[in-house]
């Protein structure tokens, strides 16, 4: 496990994306993730709803179903999956300001909560399916974001986690210079290989049904959050005035470490498929 010099922990990562909120909505929009270029041919929108769409398939949501999100950001990824699926579904943020603007965008199947994973108040088995794309990095306790899905998972309940990986057996030379600064700079308490998810999946009691790496189909992303960056340095003061004196400004900076992260392999993008057992015992 990859563990910044300087810890971090919820409160952290609440201000890093308060403070950026402006930011991040310029660069990358209503959905705060990767996209993924299924033929390549993509529009940058079109890529990050092939994302969602993607968890969507892996989770094979039915209408009617109880779905949370795990780290839902805006809510975006929310709304398109109770509009396109028919899922009801309660997000989760530690966020206030994305809360907030999620509350300006209602959708009547969507519910999104200002809450800690870790301390969710979910009740037991009250969700059949889970989702989280991109906010298991962020968890103090990464143990305790898989026992907390599988507790709030009914028997049969199914997991989908998108990931940003430490490469399994990374030399120091990444580690010092890439992937420890990413997880300061990002706000991230700690990145874990493919192996180390598995691991503590396991140890929660899911069973791991599926796993892709899509590294390269998602390494795009930061190329063009890195021009998007640039031209709001250009036109925009707001943007100017957090990567000049804002807290978390060291952030704006690491895009061109992510770059090459990914170029070099240091950096994964995995997609895990996790099932609970059903009540007979068979896996979901």
């Amino acid at each position: 496990m990859i563990v910044p010099d300087i810890s971090q922990n919820a409160v952290a990562v609440a201000d890093h994306y308060d403070e950026l909120d402006p930011v991040y909505r310029r660069v990358w929009g209503e959905h705060v993730h990767h996209g993924l270029w299924v033929t390549g041919h993509e529009t940058p929108t079109e890529a990050v709803e092939a994302l969602v769409d993607t968890v969507g398939d892996r989770l094979d949501l039915m209408a009617g179903e109880a779905c949370v999100d795990i780290g839902c950001g805006y809510g975006s990824t929310a709304r398109r999956l109770a509009e396109t699926r028919g899922g009801r579904v309660t997000g989760v943020t530690l966020s206030a300001q994305q809360a907030d603007y999620a509350a300006a965008r209602p959708s009547p199947d969507v519910n999104i909560q200002l809450r800690d994973w870790l301390d969710n108040g979910l009740s037991d088995g009250s969700a059949t399916a889970a989702w989280a794309i991109e906010s298991s990095e962020h968890m103090v306790d990464k143990s305790r974001f898989f026992a907390e899905a599988h507790r709030v998972l009914a028997p049969g309940g199914r997991l989908v986690i998108c990931a940003w990986l430490a490469e399994t057996g990374a030399g120091r030379w990444k580690v010092r210079h890439l992937l420890e600064p990413i997880c300061r700079e990002g706000r991230l308490p700690s990145m874990g290989t493919r192996e180390e998810y598995e691991a503590m999946a396991r140890a929660a009691g899911f069973a791991i049904t599926g796993y892709e790496d899509v590294s390269r189909r998602v390494a795009r992303t930061w190329t063009i959050c890195a021009r998007r960056v640039v031209k709001a340095l250009l036109v925009d003061r707001e943007t100017r005035r957090l990567a000049i004196d804002g807290r978390n400004r060291v952030f704006l900076l690491s895009i061109p470490r992510l770059i090459l992260a990914y170029r070099t392999g240091a950096m994964r993008y995995g997609i895990f498929t996790l099932s609970k057992a059903r009540e007979d015992g068979v896996p979901g």
